[in-house]
């Protein structure tokens, strides 16, 4: 019977289940050293919501003061939403990311779940957060476009450049998503 030095390699290989189950625990809880990092998104929330209300005593002031300045009152609400829209972005990253990439919350009774944590995943997360990114940019485009009159063209084309990006950027992540959803469905097939 002839030697076959393949075998040799075989037998110095250690079988998947050979591997030490420390190696692995240790990798697998590495994700808990995301942990700090959702805490940290808490409190930046925290400061959006300082910012939220020193721009609407903002907006009070200029509607008591001053009187009502229609082009101010929108910029003044534009900034609201602004704030708000921002926070929205980091509930999806620290709910979403926390839930795909740390731990389950374990929210399924709880009467206040949101409805989009059911289906999350990577893939989700990240074409509701460059939805979200296009929604922010949006607001800051209005903004421009309100205030054109005090901004150079240049700062203008830049803006709408920038917004295009993340436009072309969001479709680019959801045409991929999607065609790499329907290669890994039609794999899944008999």
């Amino acid at each position: 019977m002839e030697h076959d030095p393949r075998h040799d390699l075989r037998d110095t290989q250690a079988p998947p289940r050979a591997r030490p189950a420390f190696v692995a625990g240790v990798i697998f809880a590495a994700r808990w050293l995301q942990l700090p990092l959702y805490l940290g998104l808490i409190v930046a929330m925290a400061i959006y919501v300082w910012q939220f209300w020193k721009e609407m005593v903002h907006l009070l002031e200029i509607v008591a003061g001053k009187g009502i300045n229609e082009t101010e009152i929108m910029l003044g609400v534009l900034g609201l939403i602004d704030v708000v829209m921002i926070a929205n972005l980091l509930v999806m990253v620290i709910i979403g990311g926390y839930e795909t990439f740390v731990s389950r919350l374990y929210l399924e009774s709880h009467p206040d779940q949101p409805e989009w944590l059911s289906h999350v995943n990577a893939s989700v997360l990240k074409v509701k957060l460059a939805t979200a990114i296009i929604g922010i940019s949006s607001i800051h485009l209005l903004k421009t476009f309100i205030n054109a009159e005090h901004l150079s063209e240049k700062q203008m084309l830049w803006q709408v450049v920038i917004h295009v990006t993340f436009l072309l950027s969001a479709i680019a992540i959801a045409s991929a998503d999607r065609v790499l959803g329907i290669k890994y469905h039609e794999e899944d097939r008999p």
